[in-house]
């Protein structure tokens, strides 16, 4: 509490940092299964992709040093199982999967 007697309060930035650090410790690698949409490939090598089914979606990044291992491009509507760490995406507070491994599913 300050001298007014109202709470502290976290900035945004801090409070992103927080759950980052608590997602990324709490969940460690985990395999997702569902189906790509809305491919992007930035100039930068990355891919961003969004993986959902029928009740729920999850935006993932796929960075470039492991995108460039992938031997069949993404495309939407592919169902795959991909490995990765759950983050979040501080400046927009965005939570996402970072994604370390892809397998065809299904």
């Amino acid at each position: 509490m300050d001298d007014t007697g109202a709470p502290n309060a976290l900035s945004v930035s801090e409070l992103n940092r927080q759950a980052r650090l608590m997602l990324e410790r709490g969940f460690g690698d985990c395999w997702v299964e569902g189906e790509v949409s809305g491919v992007a490939r930035p100039a930068s090598g990355h891919i961003y992709f969004t993986l959902k089914d029928d009740r729920a979606q999850l935006r993932c990044a796929f960075f470039r040093n492991r995108a460039r291992l992938m031997r069949t491009p993404l495309k939407d509507g592919d169902r795959l199982r991909v490995r990765g760490r759950v983050s979040v995406f501080e400046p927009r507070g965005d939570y996402q999967l970072i994604v370390e491994a892809v397998q065809a599913s299904g």
